[in-house]
């Protein structure tokens, strides 16, 4: 479907051609060289996707990602960053400081269109909201609480609530859940959903909830609305 789109890079030859290929496919392209100029197009017209080069003159992009990643109204922006940068190291930042992508340059255009089209295909409308037991998630004002306790959670901790939430007892791998809350996330070890799955569990336990979600050994995670014990 067409989407609005951000592209914030300082390259002009390397922004005309993927504004270009961008607009080919059939989406609104709005361009900027530096951080300033791509928060007035973001505040001016909501884009559904940013397309972020990491190294910009003056702030950094990912200055900007871990800006947008705190700001409760664009927290949940799907973001493809883009750079030189191909170190296993250098990904795994991008990613766990909050990217949903990461394009190594130099890339071609199919590369980059088809992971744009993956990211957006994820990108559904907000649901309703869904409600287990004392626990209420609400995906629009992105509020969770417990009975009258409210819950503080980051983005991705609110992601992984809200897919485990929508199946409830279904089990899930960890490969399964980086896939649904990471995205392409290729980089980042199984491990990183462990330890979020510790940071909402312990996010839940003012309400009482922290138990709502399983370990089940040996093949991931589920979500108990019955609230039965985690197995260590």
């Amino acid at each position: 479907m067409p989407a609005h789109i951000v592209v914030l890079e300082n390259a002009p030859a390397l922004q005309a051609l993927m504004a270009h290929n961008l607009t080919s496919a059939g989406h609104r392209v709005s361009c900027a060289s530096e951080v300033r100029s791509a928060l007035v197009l973001i505040a001016a017209d909501a884009p559904d996707l940013l397309l972020l080069e990491w190294d910009l003159p003056g702030e950094s992009g990912m200055a900007l990602l871990r800006q947008l990643r705190c700001d409760s109204l664009l927290c949940d922006l799907p973001i493809i960053m883009l750079g030189v940068r191909d170190s296993e190291q250098d990904k795994v930042l991008a990613l766990e400081s909050g990217a949903d992508d990461y394009i190594c340059k130099p890339y071609g255009p199919r590369e980059m269109l088809a992971r744009v089209h993956a990211l957006l295909r994820r990108r559904s409308p907000p649901a309703a909201s869904v409600v287990m037991a004392a626990l209420r998630l609400d995906p629009h004002t992105l509020r969770v609480t417990a009975g009258a306790v409210p819950i503080a959670l980051g983005r991705v901790e609110f992601k992984l609530l809200h897919f485990l939430m929508d199946h409830p007892g279904r089990v899930h791998s960890r490969a399964q859940l980086l896939d649904q809350v990471w995205g392409h996330a290729t980089y980042l070890d199984e491990r990183t959903v462990d330890a979020h799955v510790g940071r909402l569990r312990h996010a839940l336990q003012p309400g009482g909830c922290g138990h709502h979600i399983e370990t089940v050994r040996g093949s991931g995670y589920r979500y108990l609305a019955a609230g039965a014990a985690v197995c260590a």
